[in-house]
């Protein structure tokens, strides 16, 4: 059972929706920042970046502080409103070959607590409790926590009637994205939505595991605090978007490294012999077709590697990723790489950035090799999150990726 709830969203006029939404905050170059900050008085990124007023850079809660003081001067300014009653929100995304529609809502940190909300991903505890003191600060929460369900027609039904009416938002991003925001305040079709909700046993974290902990981390704090405490208060919960498991778009990361661990590219492919039956390409670009299949560009060729099943051993869903595979057979063993997130020598390129990309970065002699395979399933996340297993870090890169500032959580 799961408590996923309506709440009084703090929220864009519908004349400012879109000037206020911004994409993450490091998806911006230097000088797309500049330009947003100099020219859009009303961008979300004039909150999450406050001492751009002052032309000064500040951290630590001293930046919390202003941040908190630039939301309150949007909604001063009127900038911002804040709804009368509980409501839903349905948010649309039309992207170029994708489209995403969901619900915006509060969901109970105590789901997380006794794992009714599923994760796959290990936090680091050091970003928990720095996010944690940051909403303890500021008072809000703007960037929903990305969680899905199994497809449910109850939900689908009344997305679909809701879409029909005039949506609260409807506006254009410079890529070409169409963002749509729909708001459900009727009594009974927010208790439909809330008891088919409750109904699920569980749902599963998609993108945000961080967020995730630190609002946990939150409540529990809060909670310590206050002898009065019913469970109810706006800190026992977080604002997430919940998407069906069909429309959850799963992309892999390439691994690039630096180097050959001291290897010649004669020893290197040796040692990789032993795990993986190897076949030279040349400069046929190679995709994988299929698990455990995973495609190397090295010294101005591409390879395909095959796991050699009878060598390896499967023994629960975790042993069976590609990643999994991947970082126990080449990257750790014979490439030393032991810390996948710290490394200096290994780095990361999303799908969403073509094969040639990595082609480009090996042959410039900025790293010496390049592995792809098959991105990760939405059944594979799941039985890893119920195994209570989780993923080597960039596993995947999930969407859809959300913008900031359309819909604010306050506690």
């Amino acid at each position: 059972m799961t408590k996923i709830i309506p709440f009084k969203a703090v929220r864009p006029t519908r004349d400012k929706a879109g000037l206020v939404a911004s994409r993450p905050y490091e998806d911006y170059t230097a000088g797309e920042l500049t330009a947003q900050l100099e020219y859009n008085p009303f961008s979300f990124l004039h909150i999450i970046n406050p001492g751009y007023k002052f032309q000064h850079t500040t951290t630590g809660e001293k930046r919390f502080h202003l941040v908190k003081n630039r939301f309150l001067e949007f909604k001063e300014d009127h900038i911002f409103i804040k709804d009368e009653t509980p409501c839903y929100y349905i948010y649309k995304i039309i992207a170029r070959n994708n489209t995403f529609c969901g619900i915006i809502a509060a969901t109970s940190v105590e789901d997380y607590e006794q794992n009714h909300i599923k994760r796959h991903e290990d936090t680091i505890s050091l970003r928990e409790n720095l996010f944690k003191d940051y909403l303890k600060v500021v008072g809000f929460n703007t960037e929903p926590v990305l969680l899905t369900y199994p497809d449910s027609k109850v939900i689908d039904d009344i997305i679909t009637s809701e879409v029909q009416k005039r949506p609260e938002y409807e506006f254009s991003t410079y890529n070409k994205e169409l963002h749509y925001l729909w708001k459900i305040d009727s009594p009974e079709i927010i208790e439909k939505i809330k008891a088919e909700f409750a109904a699920m046993p569980q749902v599963y974290i998609a993108d945000g595991h961080h967020r995730c902990a630190s609002s946990y981390l939150l409540a529990k704090e809060s909670k310590a605090a206050n002898p009065n405490h019913t469970g109810e208060e706006p800190y026992n919960f977080f604002m997430s978007f919940l998407i069906p498991e069909s429309e959850l778009q799963i992309h892999e990361f390439s691994r690039l490294v630096k180097d050959l661990n001291g290897l010649s590219k004669e020893e290197f492919l040796v040692q990789l012999d032993e795990w993986f039956r190897i076949e030279n390409r040349g400069l046929e670009v190679y995709y994988p077709s299929k698990k455990h299949h995973f495609n190397m560009y090295l010294d101005g060729e591409f390879y395909s590697l095959y796991l050699r099943r009878t060598n390896y051993e499967f023994t629960d869903s975790l042993s069976s990723l590609d990643t999994f595979i991947l970082y126990e057979k080449i990257l750790k063993p014979v490439l030393g790489i032991e810390d996948l997130r710290h490394d200096s020598r290994i780095a990361y390129v999303h799908s969403k950035n073509d094969l040639i990309e990595i082609k480009t970065l090996v042959d410039q002699g900025k790293f010496a090799v390049g592995f792809g395979m098959l991105p990760i399933t939405v059944d594979e996340i799941k039985q890893v999150a119920d195994e209570g297993l989780t993923m080597p870090p960039k596993s995947t890169y999930i969407e859809p990726k959300l913008r900031s500032g359309l819909t604010i959580y306050e506690f």
